[in-house]
């Protein structure tokens, strides 16, 4: 077999063992790939319950309770709040400390699972922000006020 034809038949093979693995890691992550499910999304596909997902929507406005609750002799605050995608709404039950920027209106995804009765429980909460978000630590420095709509 002449050299060139060696080349070739390798470059052939390593394409071909390439593509293959690409499709099998492909096929196997199909579902993970997904960042966040919204609610639409979450009612639609009928996840099997006790299956860790994420799921991302707007926090519906006045849809926010806390209570404080005892476990094990210390007190942890309930959290409890409706996500929606304007279509489906979802009621996220959550125990511990709310990100700085989580309010009504705002973008949030939640890490948990989906129970048999359509409540999810949260075990971490993640608030989203817009481009034009601004710590008050820098906010309040008189350069950057002056900067700001420069940006």
């Amino acid at each position: 077999m002449k050299q060139k034809n060696k080349r070739l038949l390798v470059l052939t093979l390593s394409l071909i063992l390439f593509a293959t693995g690409s499709v099998i890691i492909l096929t196997n992550l199909r579902d993970n790939l997904i960042f966040f499910y919204s609610p639409s999304e979450v009612m639609e596909k009928k996840i099997k319950p006790n299956q860790t997902i994420r799921l991302g929507g707007m926090v519906k406005e006045e849809s926010l309770q806390k209570k404080v609750i005892n476990i094990d002799g210390r007190s942890l605050e309930e959290i409890s709040f409706i996500v929606t995608d304007f279509n489906e709404e979802i009621k996220i039950y959550y125990i511990g400390i709310l990100p700085d920027l989580f309010k009504e209106g705002q973008g949030v995804v939640v890490e948990g699972i989906v129970e048999n009765n359509g409540i999810f429980n949260a075990k971490y909460v993640l608030a989203k922000h817009d481009e034009n978000y601004m710590p008050p630590e820098i906010n309040d420095i008189e350069s950057i006020k002056d900067r700001r709509n420069d940006i």
